[in-house]
């Protein structure tokens, strides 16, 4: 996959716009329908049932630009989540205990200034933080004691690791990005991340190179688990497979390869309704930096926002109208019934 330098916004692509992205996703005159598809398999109408989880991207700003970025993430990218929507999240922690997990991604999230603050009062109410990290910011000038920080707060760390091979990672990522990760990776073993009985989860994710499906979770975790150990001897907790989504700088990358139409085709025909159950929409509120509310971290990209109706802003959260809320759908959905289905919290059905 060819390595981009800067976000689609900085270069001016006119993928940079949701609405630009959601014209080449809008499928051609008897094409088969996401919505169509749900309701052969029985749902007549996909909805929340629950918020277990509030998934928070807290900034686009990023000490990467990485081929796949749903979310056109870069050290170009200054939209930044102000304390004043940091402290909504947490009062909608703080009067929700049914919310028991905070999901903190970006960007970089670690590169909020108010990133610390945000872990800190999550962990003082009883929530268990999860931290989206690239691995390599932890190396960055200015977030070397990151690890640390995480690990005394008992922060889960989901990391992305594309491939347990140095050519397919930096191919992903950029040159060095896999020799920086298994340096992070061992600093976080040394701290106890990964290790038996430590309580520190560590967890890798996959994202495939090029324009293809993620094998299955379970043999790809047992690959991943000798090769590294072999390798590098480094110990993690469990792999996550996650499908890359048809939206922004993977979408560019699609197109510019003709490969669209095949991924999308590979998408509706891996279509498998086993998944639907666990779809991440159905337990999780996705929160933008600029406080509005989604159904799904990939539908944020898309400016996607809950249904007409439901509170659209974090500060005007309620709990009882929106853990019942009508999901908006796309075609995109596909990418998360592919196969063994695929979420933030990797394959969904077994």
């Amino acid at each position: 996959m060819p390595q981009p330098k800067t976000s689609l916004q900085h270069r001016g692509n006119p993928l940079a716009n949701p609405t630009a992205q959601l014209v080449v996703l809008t499928p051609p005159r008897g094409a088969e329908k996401f919505a169509a598809k749900l309701s052969e398999s029985g749902v007549k109408q996909l909805a929340s049932d629950r918020i277990d989880i509030l998934q928070v991207n807290i900034g686009k700003l990023c000490n990467m630009t990485c081929s796949h970025c749903h979310v056109d993430a870069g050290p170009d990218r200054r939209e930044n989540m102000t304390r004043e929507t940091v402290d909504a999240c947490i009062s909608v922690l703080r009067d929700h205990p049914q919310i028991g997990t905070l999901d903190l991604t970006g960007g970089a999230p670690e590169m909020n200034p108010n990133f610390k603050h945000f872990v800190r009062h999550a962990k003082l109410l009883g929530r268990h933080v999860i931290d989206r990290c690239n691995l390599t910011i932890l190396l960055a000038k200015g977030f070397t004691e990151m690890p640390e920080f995480l690990a005394e707060n008992q922060v889960e760390i989901v990391a992305s690791l594309p491939c347990y091979l140095e050519e397919n990672t930096d191919a992903q990522r950029g040159d060095g990005a896999f020799s920086k990760s298994v340096q992070a990776l061992k600093r976080l073993n040394d701290l106890g991340y990964g290790q038996p009985g430590s309580g520190l989860m560590l967890t890798l994710v996959y994202n495939p190179v090029g324009a293809s499906l993620p094998p299955d979770q379970q043999t790809l975790e047992a690959a991943y688990r000798k090769e590294l150990d072999a390798r590098f001897g480094i110990q993690f907790n469990r792999l996550f497979t996650i499908t890359n989504m048809p939206v922004s700088r993977y979408l560019e990358y699609l197109v510019q390869t003709n490969e669209f139409d095949t991924y999308m085709q590979k998408l509706v025909d891996a279509y498998n309704p086993a998944a639907i159950d666990g779809l991440m929409c159905r337990n999780t509120l996705s929160v933008g930096w600029d406080g509005r509310l989604f159904d799904c971290d990939f539908n944020q990209m898309l400016n996607l926002e809950v249904a007409a109706g439901h509170p659209m802003h974090i500060q005007d959260f309620d709990y009882d109208a929106l853990s019942k809320r009508q999901i908006v759908l796309g075609q995109h959905c596909f990418g998360c019934t592919a196969g063994a289905g695929s979420g933030c919290q990797g394959a969904i059905a077994k």
